[in-house]
């Protein structure tokens, strides 16, 4: 079919005269007055491409309908009830046609005069998914082929002042690429086959095309390959300058000065002098500095350097080592025929990925350094937090980078394949001082580097991400991608390639090692003012050995995927643990946003539909993991229960064990965060924005100080953890006692906790502590305690939880209203392990929860709601791990 627009195809209604208006886009960093940037809003209407393949099976999709841009094909066809909500029951595996298909959008606007009246103008497309062919007022505009980059088309002469037609096809990515990928002799590694037909298996096109991964499914996510307008339209518009990007690079940098660098980029249409203004603004928008200087400029697009010079600058630092301190830099030039106006607000802070050789010379370290401090980095991976991007809004982004930072975490590790996130993403981590490890969109299989179409085309989707970023301090490292280096070295797809066509594998190798290795490195070295490049995650950075314990960074997964018990946690000791992870099942309040209460079983196809991991049969493995540990689950809500205790206490044991590894291992970042729908994952933060235990666990195991109590072998090692940046004076505490609280040893004993250190504090055997009790009905509290106070606990037990001779829990509560909400107090005679509370169908959120609770001792917890006490109180159920499982053999 043609791709130019005709009269005939335009239905009357949207000729007719559409309601479309322009909204000025909110927050740019760059406002001009003799220039514009403004947000394209139109009413939006999208349809099936008439003669597709799938118009005869899906005849409804062929008409107009209302579209949201931005938006995805998928949500516009929900909306319009042309298919279900994708994401209750199991709507999957018939929805898969929308990605075979092709689709067209069209959105009519106007444009006022003084727009018109500039001699300049250009429509910036921020997000195009993926292969998109764009036409303006009926003729050709651009051909788009990258999801991941800003489209920018010259406009000029091009507009009318009412009545502009923008028309969008997008074509299916698996249609237009299967052919070819198919005509290869032989293929290189994709990521995960699609259980639907929609695609060959032996034949998948995902690492071919610059789109997101995930799109095509992963094992914590659905298979929805959409399309469509994903991020805002805007036309720009100027006459004779503007400021087209400006950045603030740091030169040198201590607590008595800092030397920075402006760079303005300026576009001018003729060559002309111009006078140069640079405006400092401190963090409470006070003027510090104002500096003023001459510019020669030439017809075209050239950087303007101002140097800065701030006498005692207040620094950015990540949360717990300062304030996240951000100054803003306002740049204005002026010249014959008019002048520009540009902002940038960042933080002040440098940022060293150290990497010392060990004295022995068989390791390498692997750490962050940030003003000088060593960091040790405290969090977690990160996944898109949708299936359809444009529904991650600013509120939902906020909820889960707040929980991170409420969880004592220092670090985020944006996984790579999804997409780059907003803007108002790296906004929120810099406000919040969260260090932000960033991959480059390169999930897993293996990239077709060995084409240079493809390799300029990601250079140009790197330089225009790293140039929209670079500006938040959060940011600290860019890394070129997911196990990609680790697959081709480990997974055994290079040996098979190898033996298939040797040249064809050196072939696919050097590719990688160009794209990865060298253009990657380059634009961050160029662009990136200063952060680190890291080529591969896990990876020394294209060292012989990928995923290696003495050196770089680790993913580790011999624990779940490799089905080796939790206690090989404590075997595993890597320079920075950036990928380990335990699954779980989240609340039942959201399994029944997508589930029925029939529909609420281990094995029903709902809830196998939204268990991801081993194409559905990953509650095999959960169960493996439950029932070794824990027993065998009474019912469902205890298979769901269990499940989320299993993963808290087994990441416990894991960051603990790294944190009290330090400076060996400098870094501990769980997978994952948070999820891209309901169902099953490794995240501890659900869709709904619900805390798993494992977040609550993870406050208590990532606190500034901490204590670890970690059993091995029959032997208790104990380490006093601090992040703080001097010594602290402290104490610890160890008791013994029965689950009926009788206590049977204490000890009490001064300590020093070294700054940014794991100080060694005691080995205890098993003997020692238990004296001959009762392992099954005893446990040792290890307390940590500054100014009279506790600040951390850790609790060891002498053998597996299904063996533990847990009493009936009596726990008595107590509410009462306090301050804008409540306060709960929580007593019980007998110990208590893994306390859960909730509020069924109640929005109700608790200071704490997950928790164990010692006899006779009280436990007060913070509660908010909108909810009266009385509703609270029939609300509130408490579930412990004596109810979910099953009682252990006499």
């Amino acid at each position: 079919m043609s791709t130019h627009i005709v009269a005939a195809a335009v239905p009357a209604w949207l000729r007719a005269g559409l309601c479309a208006c322009w909204l000025l886009l909110a927050g740019a960093a760059i406002a001009q007055p003799d220039a514009q940037s403004r947000a394209v809003s139109a009413d939006w209407h999208f349809r099936l491409l008439p003669g597709d393949d799938q118009a005869a099976a899906h005849p409804q999709a062929g008409a107009w309908a209302k579209a949201s841009v931005p938006g995805t094909v998928h949500t516009d066809l929900f909306a319009n009830g042309v298919i279900p909500d994708p994401y209750v029951g199991a709507p999957e595996a018939g929805l898969q046609w929308i990605g075979l298909a092709d689709w067209e959008y069209l959105g009519r606007f106007d444009v006022d005069a003084a727009t018109l009246a500039r001699p300049h103008a250009e429509l910036v497309f921020e997000g195009l998914d993926t292969f998109a062919e764009v036409e303006l007022n009926g003729q050709p505009l651009l051909k788009a082929d990258n999801s991941h980059r800003t489209w920018r088309v010259r406009v000029d002469g091009r507009l009318k002042a009412s009545g502009n037609e923008l028309r969008v096809v997008f074509r299916s990515p698996i249609r237009t690429l299967l052919p070819k990928v198919q005509a290869m002799p032989h293929k290189i590694a994709g990521n995960y086959p699609s259980p639907y037909g929609d695609e060959p298996k032996d034949a998948m096109v995902g690492n071919f095309v610059r789109k997101p991964g995930y799109h095509f499914g992963w094992d914590w996510g659905p298979r929805y390959v959409t399309a469509g307008i994903w991020r805002p339209i805007r036309l720009e518009s100027w006459d004779a300058l503007r400021i087209t990007d400006l950045a603030v690079r740091t030169d040198a940098l201590d607590e008595g000065q800092a030397r920075l660098a402006v760079l303005v980029e300026v576009e001018a249409v003729r060559a002309a002098s111009a006078d140069v203004e640079i405006e400092v603004l401190d963090p409470e928008g006070r003027r510090v500095d104002l500096l003023r200087r001459k510019a020669a400029l030439a017809a075209g697009v050239q950087p303007v350097t101002v140097d800065v010079v701030l006498p005692r600058p207040r620094r950015w630092w990540p949360v717990g080592y300062g304030e996240q301190a951000r100054y803003t830099f306002r740049a204005t030039v002026k010249a014959k025929g008019g002048q520009a106006r540009g902002e940038r607000r960042t933080g002040l802070r440098t940022v060293e990925l150290k990497r010392d050789v060990d004295a022995d010379g068989q390791g390498q370290g692997f750490a962050f350094v940030i003003n000088g401090v060593p960091v040790f980095g405290k969090g977690a991976n990160v996944i898109p937090f949708d299936a359809f991007p444009p529904r991650a809004d600013a509120k939902r982004l906020r909820v889960a980078l707040t929980a991170a930072r409420d969880a004592n975490m220092n670090m985020l590790r944006n996984w790579g394949g999804g997409y780059y996130e907003d803007d108002v993403f790296f906004e929120i981590a810099d406000e919040l001082g969260l260090l932000i490890w960033q991959d480059f969109m390169f999930g897993g299989g293996m990239q077709p580097g060995y084409d240079p179409a493809f390799r300029a085309n990601v250079v140009a989707e790197a330089r225009d991400n790293i140039r929209r970023l670079r500006h938040h301090p959060s940011i600290v490292l860019w890394c070129g991608n997911n196990e990609e280096e680790t697959a081709w070295k480990d997974w055994g797809h290079r040996k098979q390639l190898v033996a298939a066509d040797p040249v064809f594998a050196d072939k696919v190798w050097q590719g990688y090692v160009a794209l990865f290795g060298q253009d990657l490195r380059q634009v961050v070295g160029e662009q990136g003012l200063g952060v680190p490049y890291w080529s591969s995650s896990p990876s020394n950075d294209l060292d012989e050995k990928a995923n290696d314990s003495r050196k770089g960074d680790k993913h580790y997964w011999d624990v779940w995927a490799g089905s080796k018990p939790v206690q090989a946690y404590l075997d595993e000791t890597p320079r920075f643990m950036s990928e380990f992870g335990l699954q779980a099942w989240p609340d039942m309040r959201t399994i029944a946003s997508f589930a029925r209460p029939e529909e609420q079983a281990v094995d029903s196809p709902v809830i196998k539909a939204h268990q991801k991991f081993l194409a559905g049969e990953g509650n095999t493995r959960l169960s493996l993991y439950i029932e070794r540990e824990y027993g065998k689950p009474r019912d469902f809500a205890g298979f769901v229960y269990l499940s989320r205790v299993m993963q808290a206490d087994g990441i416990e044991l894991a960051a603990l064990h790294h944190r009290a590894s330090r400076p060996y291992t400098m870094g501990s970042l769980y997978w994952q965060l948070n999820d891209v729908w309901p169902g099953a994952s490794w995240s501890s933060v659900d869709f709904h924005g619900r805390w798993k235990p494992l977040n609550f666990h993870a406050r208590r195991f990532f606190a500034p100080l901490a204590v670890a109590a970690l059993r091995k072998e029959g032997v208790t090692r104990l380490s006093l953890l601090s992040d703080r940046t001097a010594p602290t004076d402290a104490e610890w505490r160890l008791r013994v006692m029965d689950f009926d609280g009788r206590v049977l040893k204490e000890r009490r004993q001064p300590a020093t906790l070294a700054a940014l250190a794991a100080t060694p504090a005691g080995e205890f055997t098993d003997a020692e502590l238990l004296g001959g009790a009762d392992p099954a009905r005893t446990v040792a509290v290890f307390d940590l305690i500054t100014g009279g106070q506790a600040v951390s606990r850790g609790l060891v037990y002498f053998t597996a939880p299904k063996q533990l001779r847990l009493p009936v829990p009596r726990i008595q509560t107590e509410l009462a209203a306090s301050g804008d909400g409540y306060r709960l107090t929580l007593r019980s005679p007998v110990f208590v392990r893994a306390l859960w509370l909730e509020f069924g169908d109640l929005d109700a959120t608790v200071s704490d929860n997950a928790l164990d609770l010692l006899p006779g001792e009280a436990v007060t917890l913070q509660l908010h709601s909108r909810a009266d006490a009385d509703a609270l109180r029939k609300a509130l159920t408490l579930q412990s791990l004596a109810d979910a499982m099953s009682a252990p053999a006499p």
